[in-house]
């Protein structure tokens, strides 16, 4: 009797008519419809995960950024990103991204912008306040260490080697002793 019954229900098939069908099928443009691929690095980490954003020229000159997503054809991720990757597009796009140094002087109530030399002569300052505090030539053994211990540093994950060779070297130069690697914390 079920199979009978089964029989009848795809003989009949319940009235569903395919041609009914793909003409109420709802149409949809695509928003990366038409637009360019560009190929590139995720900026997070040093996995090296493929991206493939989606571009198209806006009126002026300008390229808008549509979409960015794994690249499925990259033997590093297969088209998939971690957590950090998949917010890639809003390092690029989003309206909270602060585009230049603020400063908020002590006791204010508000940030305001200033120029990246300002904001790099007032780092360097600080550096240097720090580690003269805190900068110790003998320790308590009598052992000269020349360190600053009132300083850390943390590196990037994004670094090249070169790179991660470079800071490490400044920072010792520094006396630092507290190093630290993003992708450890």
């Amino acid at each position: 009797m079920g199979v009978a019954g089964a029989g009848a229900i795809a003989a009949s098939g319940l009235g569903f008519d395919v041609a009914v069908a793909e003409s109420t099928k709802v149409k949809q443009q695509l928003r990366i419809e038409g637009a360019a691929e560009a190929h590139s690095i995720c900026p997070y980490c040093a996995v090296g995960c493929a991206l493939i954003a989606y571009v198209r020229p806006r009126p002026g000159g300008a390229i808008e950024l549509l979409q960015i997503e794994g690249d499925p054809d990259s033997p590093v991720n297969e088209g998939r990103l971690c957590p950090k990757g998949a917010t890639a597009m809003q390092l690029a796009v989003s309206p909270r991204r602060v585009e230049s140094p603020l400063y908020r002087a002590p006791g204010a109530t508000s940030w305001q912008k200033i120029s990246w030399d300002d904001m790099l002569d007032r780092i360097a300052k600080n550096i240097k306040a720090s580690r003269d505090a805190t900068f110790v030539a003998v320790d308590a053994n009598g052992n000269t260490v020349n360190r600053t211990e009132g300083i850390a540093f943390a590196g990037g994950a994004a670094f090249s080697s070169e790179e991660g060779y470079v800071a490490t070297k400044v920072m010792r130069g520094l006396g630092l002793v507290h190093l630290e690697q993003q992708a450890r914390v």
